[in-house]
């Protein structure tokens, strides 16, 4: 595994732990190439340490990545000690950005999605090991590509490519993805990435 295929992973680790650790169940299970990480126990030790030393080592731990992933959950956007800096530092990377719904949402959920990467180029997805593989797969050449053409804000895949992985929608009503994907109908990236 070369650095280039560590996966930064940024989340709220008070409230959504528990997707990451379904993340690392995915990876010892799946065949999978991507190795996750995230700097919570750095966060968590923010009682003894200085912010600024928290933010030093946060970034060591940035610049090796591949792709940043955001879990975004129902209290995500309003974290902005660590996890607004935390993506604030892979925009400034160039990072491609990945944003995980949790709740099942496969565009920009734009009641949950972090302000700071809201207009950002950014591929949004549900949260499952095989869309998540895929975009991990996929999503860093669309990244390149798309910007040297000048685009930016919010992607999604599109419904025939979640079935092509075998996945069904689930789970919300579909009057919300209308909505998502209505707003982001001319955002989405093809099966041919």
């Amino acid at each position: 595994m070369t650095n280039r295929d560590r996966v930064y992973v940024c989340f709220d680790s008070y409230n959504d732990f528990r997707y990451y650790q379904m993340m690392q169940t995915w990876k010892r299970n799946h065949d999978t190439h991507f190795n996750f990480y995230h700097g919570q126990n750095l966060n968590k030790a923010s009682e003894y340490n200085a912010e600024e030393e928290i933010k030093r080592e946060l970034r060591k731990r940035i610049q090796p990545a591949k792709s940043l992933v955001v879990l975004i959950g129902e209290s995500t956007r309003y974290l902005h000690k660590f996890v607004q800096w935390e993506m604030e530092q892979a925009l400034d990377l160039d990072l491609p950005i990945i944003g995980v719904n949790l709740n099942g949402l496969r565009g920009q959920d734009i009641e949950r999605c972090p302000f700071v990467i809201h207009d950002k180029l950014a591929v949004y997805i549900s949260f499952n090991a095989v869309i998540l593989d895929h975009a991990l797969s996929t999503w860093p050449k669309s990244h390149v590509f798309l910007k040297q053409e000048g685009k930016t804000g919010p992607y999604y895949y599109p419904d025939n490519i979640y079935e092509h992985l075998g996945l069904q929608r689930s789970g919300k009503p579909k009057q919300i993805h209308e909505l998502i994907d209505q707003r982001n109908r001319n955002r989405y990236m093809s099966s041919s990435e």
